[in-house]
């Protein structure tokens, strides 16, 4: 069986990502978006977060950063992680990721599809126009487009599924691709995590993860 080079492969689950995410939306309807979300978002709110790892791609792709090169996913998701050592600057991070996905999903109107739907076909065009090399100035380090568009898929999905449970949705078929991606990078991710051991007993059934346990 012939398998896709990296790069295309990259490529290929960050679309289908934001197919699924697109795909989704068809069916949540005006009533739907105040309904709760995830922790503090409604669905609204968590429509507003998801779209920002379509806006941020359209924000950093093209610019430099004189903060340290990220040599790839695993290590933005470690450099993000280890904010988590600072109680206070992680804190302050997490409140201004929600405050940001409730002033996103403002923005949005009474027609999140149309604004996603928008911001997606951007996105695509400039993903598809920029070569795998070209520089990506994100909050933590400056990276290549590829070894940042797995980041943009991690997200996408792992907030589309959230999407899906939080209306009882069913999961897009063309997710599949993007799951299988984001469930390898968060191996990948847990394998560099200090209590990766108890990670891997839970995922065998051994035990129950950690209270408060996570890997991004």
């Amino acid at each position: 069986m012939c398998t896709l080079p990296e790069a295309t492969r990259i490529r290929h689950s960050f679309h289908n990502a934001v197919e699924g995410f697109k795909g989704l939306l068809i069916d949540i309807s005006d009533d739907d978006l105040d309904r709760n979300g995830l922790g503090v978002w409604s669905v609204r709110d968590l429509i507003g977060h998801t779209s920002r790892a379509l806006s941020t791609i359209e924000n950093y792709c093209g610019h430099h950063s004189k903060e340290p090169v990220i040599k790839g996913p695993v290590e933005y998701f470690s450099t993000a992680r280890a904010l988590m050592a600072d109680k206070e600057a992680w804190e302050k991070r997490e409140n201004a990721i929600a405050e940001r996905g409730k002033e996103t999903g403002e923005s949005m109107g009474r027609s999140p599809m149309t604004f996603v739907y928008d911001l997606a076909e951007r996105v695509t065009i400039i993903v598809d126009t920029h070569a795998d090399d070209t520089e990506v100035a994100t909050p933590f380090g400056q990276m290549s487009l590829i070894d940042y568009l797995p980041t943009r898929t991690f997200e996408l999905t792992v907030h589309s599924l959230d999407l899906a449970k939080a209306l009882s949705l069913s999961i897009p078929d063309i997710l599949s691709d993007a799951i299988h991606d984001s469930l390898i990078l968060a191996g990948e991710i847990a394998a560099k995590h200090p209590q990766s051991p108890e990670i891997l007993l839970a995922l065998c059934g051994r035990v129950e993860l950690p209270n408060n346990l996570h890997i991004v």
